[in-house]
């Protein structure tokens, strides 16, 4: 009887020490799951475009990066901003380095053919820049035969051969729009109207704007060809932080108002 007892005693006990190992097990398990980090959303622009992405404090920041921030929260990931230089980032985004582009990049047929585009995200126009003592070019019709400064492989490097043949080319606009100081450098710069105005306000610059924009570009973000379920998630969340006032906000941060609507 004592024997009996006990072994059903034992029986007791293995089940219970049992069923701690799976409730321990199971908590465990649990908790590995919520620790797990959320996908990452890896998006990529030069870096050396302010106010949309640049450089600050050796940390990437600007408009492109706090509006692709706010997409990767929307689609639930977690935002990975990096850079890459600006003629090479369509194929690096086609080698896998990167989920997509937001750098604002003008959407063309010929980039078409390489990428797809989301809904454009803002527009703005093609600018011309002269020094502040230049009054020989008032409009596009005076860029012929200008020596013309833009940012290698931009719209505006295609814009400007139109007019001329003496077509220098930049790695930033920044740099491009100091040299318009350096007598005998440069006679004008084509480049994104915000962006000149940023760097002439930030810079001081003794630069000034001239004409009306030569043409408008609409601004959006590129995803791999094959990739239609991430291009999908990304114009779902774009048109979610639209209307949702987060894309506002952003913008009035940069610009004083939302450029969407412009």
């Amino acid at each position: 009887m004592k024997r009996s007892i006990f072994v059903i005693m034992m029986a007791i006990l293995l089940v219970g020490l049992a069923a701690c190992g799976t409730k321990e097990s199971g908590e465990k398990a649990a908790s590995g799951t919520e620790n797990k980090q959320k996908e990452d959303f890896v998006f990529a622009s030069s870096g050396l475009y302010p106010p949309f992405n640049y450089t600050e404090n050796n940390k990437l920041v600007g408009f492109d990066v706090e509006i692709g921030t706010a997409i990767a929260e929307e689609m639930g990931m977690n935002p990975k901003p990096v850079t890459n230089p600006w003629q090479t980032i369509i194929a690096a985004l086609q080698t896998d380095k990167f989920d997509a582009i937001i750098g604002s990049m003008a959407i063309t047929d010929e980039r078409l053919k390489e990428v797809n585009f989301t809904d454009p995200y803002y527009e703005s126009g093609a600018q011309i820049f002269v020094s502040k003592d230049n009054d020989s070019i008032k409009n596009a019709d005076d860029l012929k035969g200008k020596t013309i400064g833009v940012v290698v492989s931009s719209t505006f490097e295609e814009n400007a051969k139109e007019y001329t043949d003496d077509v220098k080319t930049y790695d930033s606009d920044v740099t491009a729009l100091q040299d318009l100081l350096v007598k005998g450098r440069l006679d004008a710069v084509i480049t994104d109207r915000l962006v000149g105005m940023y760097a002439v306000n930030q810079n001081n610059l003794k630069i000034k704007q001239v004409g009306e924009p030569i043409y408008l570009d609409q601004m959006g973000i590129a995803i791999q060809k094959d990739d239609e379920e991430l291009l999908k998630k990304v114009n779902e969340a774009l048109k979610s932080i639209q209307e949702n006032g987060t894309y506002g906000e952003i913008s009035e941060k940069y610009f004083g108002e939302d450029i969407s609507q412009k």
